[in-house]
Parts: structure tokens; C-alpha cells; sequence
């Protein structure tokens, strides 16, 4: 269009084809350098007012551009004034329309990295979905780019476009586990259900940090310091525990069991203080004891806590159910063990039967009809008799 207003410009005031040329190419250099020039001009301007912000970076991309697209403006324009053969137009028009085309696709790819690049410096959170986007911008220019030279070119892109469907079928069926995770990738970096750094549970067990969200893959790395990667179509249909959202500090439980004959206010004592004195525990929220349950032969108590990130929770641990039971030992409270009776008594026929009871917190067993009465059986009186270890020391030992 400018080329065109230019010639008839031109041989309106009936300037002959060599001058009118010159007159082009002398327009075109002094076009360029005037780009150039003010360019500089404008780049030192911005650069003091943003301090090398974006805006002098967007200029620095496009001002050599500008002033080599003047030039092959010049070049098309010459081309429409001395109205060469058929066919070295074409070839001339050709390669200046496809270096342009060229010159914009790098200035447009460039200006979208600037800008995914500024952009993840203000939102970290954001970095896999800027660079998604950065990917699939790339491609979209390319693919424009392309589709403008063939048709530069003359080139019909119908059949190309046609045969691309037809391919495009074949490979989704061939590679349908793989688009299964690109597109698992653009949902998780839609859906953001956990970000680089945040600490995950798979519903399979394995725990670590997350290191890496790809477009194929999500790659954690455990505390055995082991690297798993897993494909983005299983993270998106499978259950995820998130330790670091939408806090990343994290409540760790230690339970406890104790004898019957412990103080409960001296336990929860206890168990707060050692709780207190770790580095690890936070002071908010504040450490509390639960006495959850009566047992067998215990009573059962839960220490909660919370550390920091989760990171922390397996040394914390270990750091609490040492210091618990050092500090049990020390104020003698004890740990219960289970304890089981064995009853003995014989039958007619002289064989043994042998019975086994759990016995309560005091050590009795729970009485049953044949502990207070004798049993008749076949004419012979027997007796469920309770032997001891104290009792009967050369009995023999029976295990159950």
C-alpha cells in the first residue's frame, strides 16, 4: 500500500524512472537512520525515566528492526516504480516480504519471552503457567509465520492444511498417552493444586518435594534423597495431599501410652514440657495433650504440635519420642507391657487343656464360671487352677 502511494506519487510529477529510483533509495536510507537516530534518542529518554524498565528493553528489541524494515520498504518500493519483468518482481517482492516476515517473528518472540520473564519476577507462583504460555506463543508465531511466507510464495497451503488434519489424527491416536499428559500439564498448572517447593503425599505412599512440574511429567524428590517422576495424566486422577498448602507449617502427633498407675496431670506435664523445649515446636499455636483412650492395659495420650515445614517433621519426631522417653525414665513413670495368663487344668484322659486371658491393668485376669466353682466331667472332679511364674518356678514354659 505505502509502495503503491509512493510510485503514483511519483509519476505524478512526471519524474523519470532512474530519478525517481534514486529519489526512493535516498528516502529509504534517510528514513532509516532518522529510525535510527531518534531511536537512541528516545531508548536514552526512557532509560532515565523508567531505570531500564521494560519499556527501554521493548525499544532496544524493535529499533533495528524498525529502521531495517524502512529499508526493504524502499527496496519493494523501488521494485513498484521501475516495474521490472514478471518474474523478477516476483522473486524481489518475494524475498523482501519474507525478511520482514522473518524480522517481526523474532521481534514478536522476543517481546514474549520479555514479557513472561518480567512477569515471573512479580508472580514466582505463576513461573509454569508464564512459561506454558511462552511455548504455546512461540508455536502460534511460527506457525503464522510460516503459513505468510508459502503464501508469499504462492505456495497454495489447502492440500498442506488438509494432509496436517489427516496427520494430526493418526498422531493423536498413536501418541494419545502423551497428549493424555500435556494436557494433564496444562491442568495442573491451571489448577495449581500444588507449586514447586511444596511438600506432597501420593495416595501411593511416597512423600517428597516437588522439584519440577513439566509438561509430560511431575518430578518429587523423597527424603531417601530419590528422584520420581510422575506422569501428568496419573496426577490429575489421583488423590494428593498437599503438607505445604494452604499453610506450610504442619501439625506432627506423638502417641503415648502409660500404665494405669501414672499421674494424668504429671503425664500432660511432661509431655508439654518436652514439647516446649524443642526448637522445632512452634510457640503458635500453642502444644496440647489429648488423653484419647483407655487400653487393655494403658492409657493412651496424644502430644500435638507444629513445626515450621514439613520438611522438619521426621527429625521432630525423633527429637520428641526421645526426649519423652528419657524423661519418663527419669520421673519413673512406666511404659505398660502387655501381659497374658495361662490357665491350666486337666480333662479325662489325662491330657491338658490350656487357656489364656489377657490379664487387666493390676495384673488380674477377668473371672470367668470355672474360676470359682469345680466342673464335673466323666466322674472325675477337676479345677481351673492359676499358675504363676513365682508360684511354680520349674513349670515348664508354654508359648502361645
Amino acid at each position: 500500500m505505502t509502495t503503491e502511494l509512493v510510485s503514483d506519487w511519483l509519476l505524478g510529477m512526471g519524474i523519470a524512472p532512474l530519478l525517481g529510483a534514486a529519489i526512493i533509495a535516498a528516502g529509504a536510507i534517510i528514513g532509516a537512520l532518522a529510525v535510527r537516530f531518534l531511536g537512541d534518542k528516545i531508548a536514552l529518554g526512557l532509560s532515565r525515566w523508567s531505570g531500564l524498565g521494560i519499556r527501554t528493553q521493548l525499544f532496544d528489541i524493535i529499533r533495528v528492526p524498525l529502521w531495517l524494515s524502512v529499508g526493504l520498504v524502499g527496496v519493494l518500493a523501488e521494485v513498484q516504480w521501475l516495474m521490472p519483468s514478471a518474474h523478477v518482481e516476483f522473486l524481489v517482492s518475494g524475498a523482501a516480504k519474507t525478511a520482514l516476515t522473518i524480522i517481526w517473528m523474532i521481534v514478536l518472540a522476543r517481546t514474549l519471552r520479555l514479557v513472561c520473564s518480567r512477569l515471573g519476577g512479580y508472580y514466582p507462583n505463576g513461573t509454569e503457567m508464564l512459561r506454558l504460555t511462552e511455548n504455546i506463543g512461540m508455536a502460534f508465531v511460527g506457525i503464522m509465520g510460516a503459513l505468510l511466507i508459502l503464501a508469499f510464495w504462492q505456495i497454495n497451503v489447502t492440500p498442506l492444511l488438509a494432509s496436517a488434519g489427516i496427520a494430526g489424527v493418526i498422531v493423536a491416536l498413536a501418541a494419545k498417552d502423551t497428549l493424555g499428559n500435556f494436557f494433564g500439564g496444562i491442568s495442573v498448572f491451571l489448577d495449581r493444586p500444588f507449586r514447586v517447593g511444596d511438600y506432597i503425599v501420593l495416595n501411593t505412599g511416597e512423600r517428597g518435594k516437588v522439584v519440577d512440574i513439566g509438561m509430560r511429567s511431575t518430578r518429587i524428590l523423597t527424603r531417601d534423597d530419590v528422584l520420581i517422576a510422575i506422569p501428568n495424566s496419573m496426577i490429575v486422577n489421583t488423590k494428593i495431599v498437599n503438607e505445604s498448602a494452604p499453610d506450610p507449617r504442619m501439625r506432627v502427633r506423638i502417641k503415648v501410652s502409660v500404665s494405669y498407675d501414672c499421674d494424668v496431670d504429671h503425664v500432660k506435664e511432661v509431655l508439654l514440657e518436652v514439647a516446649g523445649t524443642n526448637p522445632l515446636v512452634l510457640s503458635e499455636p500453642q502444644p496440647r495433650v489429648r488423653f484419647r483412650s483407655f487400653g487393655d492395659s494403658w492409657l493412651e495420650f496424644e502430644l500435638l504440635c507444629w513445626t515450621a515445614y514439613p520438611k522438619d517433621k521426621g527429625r521432630l519426631i525423633d527429637e520428641l519420642n526421645t526426649a519423652i522417653f528419657k524423661e519418663f525414665n527419669a520421673s519413673g513413670m512406666g511404659f505398660p507391657m502387655p501381659a497374658r495368663d495361662i490357665y491350666v487344668h486337666q480333662t479325662s484322659g489325662g491330657r491338658h487343656h490350656h487357656d489364656s486371658r489377657a490379664s487387666d491393668a493390676s495384673g488380674r485376669l477377668p473371672e470367668t464360671p470355672s474360676d470359682s466353682r469345680a466342673e464335673e466331667e466323666g466322674g472325675r472332679r477337676h479345677t481351673l487352677v492359676r499358675r504363676s511364674p513365682e508360684a511354680d518356678t520349674d513349670r515348664k514354659d508354654l508359648s502361645i
